[in-house]
């Protein structure tokens, strides 16, 4: 199987044993706490369960800055984003050795971690801009990304964590929120060799279940992985549960038995391009996958990104051998009227746009909101049914 990055074993920062976690919780109570940012409890969810392997917490100010500018710590660790803990005030927490991180997603804000505080340094207004221009490749504050990167506040609180609880993933997701730990404990015991991964934060159409089937047939592979991301989406994305139930009616009626897992994970997008797309496939291995499909504009957003910059990051700004998982590269996806299959349309050089059947999200969206299910070349009947079904419970 392969390895985790950058260790022999998986380092999940979560604390399994029981009486362990009564006793941090325990301990929780009298600590200085302070309600750290969404993007900071993702980072902590990701750490809790092995996906950040080798990493054992947030990053100070220079592996922080050794991320962004070179995609490697002070230690000489490859991690291609920095995870940081950043706060606007830390008066609470002053002076403080060991901290209670709560959690903002949740109500009530119940710890999800305890932290020893190495240091609070303080990022200067060039350091957050630098690291803005590196790893979203822009510092517009109208990208999503950009806009909640900096708006997290410059303190920068560093240390080890242990990991106390999964945030609002594990009880809102129960049957698809999975640790690396889990995913990986799943694929062995399936007997899985080569493996191939699949992200998405949207319902599967006929184009992205037949690149799936299309990278297990070219590489080989015992398995498909599956792997949504259950954090914050964007305004008019389709909620988990849909989106789920969709997934698992498409696997259980197109694929054979045994040959695809459908899974879920705790982090809000980034929406950082190319830099997302090498941190995708980090965490991908960490969880056991050899094999990772990077489509076109993978994790972009806008016009921000060209539309092969998260294929071509692997080979321009990756150091050879840093990671051992291997890219599987696609383009767009669509059903060709001339040879009635979906193919990829740059294996399609006799094609014009017309030969496709290309459909907006936007269009698909109405469709499904009046009932109408979008043409067979395009998405399954079963899994159109499931789609609107949601959005006409949205109309009534």
């Amino acid at each position: 199987m392969i390895k985790p990055h950058g260790s022999d074993t998986l380092m999940p920062l979560f604390v399994y044993d029981s009486e362990k976690h009564h006793a941090l919780m325990k301990e929780a109570e009298g600590l200085p706490s302070v309600v750290i940012s969404s993007a900071a409890a993702g980072n902590a969810v990701m750490m809790g369960g092995g996906y950040f392997t080798p990493l054992t917490g947030y990053m100070n100010v220079a592996d922080a800055m050794g991320c962004a500018e070179k995609m490697m710590t002070t230690s000489g660790v490859f991690f291609p984003v920095p995870v940081v803990n950043l706060l606007e005030n830390v008066d609470a927490i002053k002076d403080a050795k060991r901290i209670a991180l709560r959690d903002p997603n949740m109500e009530g804000n119940p710890v999800i971690a305890i932290q020893d505080v190495e240091a609070i340094e303080e990022f200067t207004p060039e350091q957050m801009e630098t690291m803005t221009q590196k790893v979203y490749g822009t510092t517009d504050s109208e990208h999503p990304g950009v806009a909640a990167f900096n708006s997290v506040g410059r303190f920068c609180v560093s240390g080890p964590i242990q990991v106390l609880h999964f945030s609002y993933f594990q009880d809102d997701f129960p049957d698809t929120f999975r640790t690396a730990v889990e995913i990986r404990n799943e694929i062995a015991e399936r007997g899985w060799k080569k493996v191939v991964a699949f992200q998405t934060r949207n319902p599967m159409h006929l184009a992205h279940e037949e690149l799936c089937h299309m990278a297990m047939d070219r590489l080989g592979c015992d398995g498909l992985v599956i792997h949504m991301l259950l954090g914050k989406l964007k305004p008019g994305d389709i909620p988990a549960p849909v989106r789920d139930a969709a997934i698992r009616k498409m696997v259980e009626l197109y694929f054979p038995p045994n040959s695809a897992m459908v899974t879920g994970y705790g982090f809000d997008m980034l929406y950082a391009g190319p830099r997302e797309a090498v941190l995708h496939a980090l965490f991908r291995q960490n969880m056991g996958a050899t094999h990772f499909i990077i489509g076109r504009d993978h994790a972009g957003v806008g016009d921000y990104y060209g539309a092969f910059d998260a294929q071509t990051i692997f080979d321009n700004d990756v150091p050879e051998g840093a990671l051992e998982i291997e890219i599987f590269r696609a383009d767009h996806t669509a059903w060709s009227k001339k040879l009635n299959k979906v193919v990829m349309m740059c294996e399609a050089p006799d094609h014009a746009k017309e030969d496709f059947v290309l459909l907006s999200g936007t269009k698909v969206r109405e469709m499904l909101g009046q009932g109408i299910a979008p043409p067979k070349e395009f998405s399954r009947p079963e899994v159109a049914q499931i789609l609107i079904d949601y959005y006409q419970s949205l109309n009534h």
